[in-house]
C-alpha cells in the first residue's frame, strides 16, 4: 500500500493569464455577447478541423438539437444512436419530438457497433447519431457508408473529440472535417478545449450553416453585428421560430486561446495515456482502452475495464480514500428514470455490452497538468484495489 494525501481530480482545465488577458480585452471592448470574437473563433475552428463552416452555440446539447432539426428530424421520427452516452445525446432527439433508437456498442470498445445499425432502420428512421465516446473516434467510415446506402443523414456527437483524428483514404483528418453531414462539439470544462461552456457545429453544407445561424439567435433575420455596423437603419424580422443558443464573445475569446493550445494538450495526454497503458498492462485482470490503427484519440478520458469479480463502487471508493477521483463507466441512458417507458425510446436488440461497460469500467484521472508521479499514484491504488478487494468474499452476482 502507498498512502498518499495527494488530491488528484479526474479532470482539470488548463487556463492561465493568456485566457485572463483575452477576457479582459473583450470586457474593455464593450461588446460582450455574440460578436467579432465569436466570428473569429468560428473561422479559426473551421480552419483547424478542415471544415467549410463552423457555427458557435451555447453548448453541445443545443448544437445537437440544431443539427437534428437541420437534417429534418421531427415529431414521430426515429434517430438511431447509443444508450451508452451522456443523456444529452438522447435528450436532443426528444427535443425534436423524435424517438431515440438504441443499439449496442462494439465488443471491446465504447462506441456504436456499425454492424447493428442497418437492422435498426425502419421507414421512420430520419438520422443516425453516432458518438465519438470519450474522444475515441467511432468507425465513421462504416457509419457514413450505411447512411449513404439508405439515404439517411449522419450527425456526429463529437462532444469529447476536439482534436481527435481519423484515417480517411490514407490521410489523417480531424474529427469535424465534413465526412458525415454535421459534427457537434462541446467546450465544457471536462473537455480539452473549454470556454466554460459552449459548443460548435461544423458542416460542409451552406444551407445547414445558414439555418444554424438563424435559429441560434431567435430566428432573427439580421445578426446584431450587421445591424450595429450598418450606416443605414435596419429593421430585423423573425421569419421562423428560433432559440437563444448564442455563444458570448467572452467565451469565444477564451476558446481562441484554448484552440491554440489544443495540439499541446493532446500531445501531453497521449504521452500520459501511454504511461497508463504500460503500467496497467502489469495488473492482472485490468483492460486498458485500445486505440484502433485508423484512429488517433485526444484521450479526453481514460477508461479501464475492471475484472468481473472486482466491485466497481468498492474500487472507486478505495481510490477516493487515497485522494484520487474517478468516474464510473459512461452511463446507459435507457436505465435512467427519464427514459422509463416505451414512449421515450426504442431498443434495437441487446444492450448487454453497454450495460457491462457502465458497470465494469471506471474513468481514471487524466489532464494536461498530471505528472508521471500522479500516474504511478493512480496505478498503485488500482493495484491495491485488485489485491485487497480481490481477497474479499464475492457479492451476489459476482464471479471470478
Amino acid at each position: 500500500m502507498t498512502p498518499t494525501g495527494t488530491q488528484i481530480p479526474v479532470a482539470r482545465p488548463f487556463l492561465d493569464e493568456q485566457e485572463t488577458e483575452a477576457v479582459r480585452r473583450v470586457v474593455l471592448s464593450g461588446w460582450l455577447t455574440q460578436g467579432p470574437e465569436v466570428e473569429a473563433f468560428e473561422s479559426e475552428f473551421a480552419a483547424f478541423v478542415g471544415a467549410r463552416h463552423a457555427c458557435a452555440v451555447s453548448n453541445c446539447t443545443t448544437a445537437l438539437h440544431l443539427a437534428l432539426q437541420a437534417v429534418g428530424v421531427g415529431a414521430g421520427d426515429e434517430v438511431i444512436t447509443v444508450s451508452h452516452s451522456f443523456i444529452a445525446t438522447a435528450n436532443a432527439i426528444r427535443y425534436c419530438g423524435a424517438l431515440p433508437v438504441f443499439v449496442d456498442i462494439e465488443a471491446g470498445g465504447f462506441n456504436i457497433d456499425p454492424t447493428l445499425i442497418a437492422d435498426a432502420i425502419t421507414p421512420r428512421t430520419k438520422a443516425i447519431l453516432c458518438v465519438h465516446q470519450m474522444g475515441m473516434p467511432c468507425d465513421l467510415a462504416s457509419i457514413v457508408a450505411i447512411g449513404k446506402r439508405f439515404s439517411i443523414p449522419v450527425v456526429e456527437d463529437a462532444a469529447c473529440a476536439s482534436g481527435s483524428e481519423i484515417l480517411w483514404d490514407g490521410q489523417w483528418e480531424k474529427i469535424g472535417k465534413p465526412r458525415a453531414d454535421i459534427a457537434c462539439f462541446s467546450f465544457h470544462p471536462r473537455k480539452l478545449l473549454t470556454t466554460g461552456d459552449g459548443g460548435m457545429l461544423t458542416t460542409g453544407n451552406s444551407e445547414y450553416d445558414a439555418k444554424f445561424r438563424l435559429w441560434r439567435q431567435h430566428g432573427m433575420s439580421v445578426p446584431d453585428t450587421v445591424r450595429h455596423g450598418s450606416k443605414r437603419v435596419i429593421f430585423e424580422s423573425y421569419p421562423e421560430l428560433g432559440y437563444n443558443y448564442r455563444m458570448t464573445d467572452l467565451q469565444a475569446a477564451i476558446g481562441r486561446i484554448q484552440l491554440h493550445r489544443l495540439p499541446g494538450f493532446i500531445a501531453e495526454r497521449r504521452r500520459l495515456a501511454e504511461r497508463y497503458r504500460q503500467q496497467i498492462g502489469q495488473i492482472a485482470g485490468l483492460e486498458a482502452p485500445v486505440e484502433p490503427s485508423w484512429a488517433r484519440t485526444n484521450w479526453q478520458s481514460y477508461c479501464v475495464r475492471l475484472p468481473q469479480w472486482l466491485d466497481q463502487r468498492d474500487a472507486m471508493q478505495l481510490l477516493l480514500d487515497r485522494g484520487i477521483s474517478t468516474r464510473r463507466g459512461v452511463m446507459t441512458i435507457h436505465r435512467e428514470k427519464a427514459y422509463a417507458g416505451d414512449h421515450t425510446h426504442r431498443v434495437a436488440g441487446s444492450l448487454a455490452r453497454s450495460v457491462a461497460a457502465q458497470e465494469n469500467a471506471i474513468i481514471l484521472p487524466l489532464f494536461s497538468q498530471m505528472t508521471d508521479t500522479d500516474v504511478l499514484t493512480v496505478v498503485d491504488a488500482l493495484q491495491d484495489a485488485v489485491e485487497t478487494l480481490g481477497s474479499r468474499p464475492l457479492k451476489a452476482g459476482q464471479a471470478h
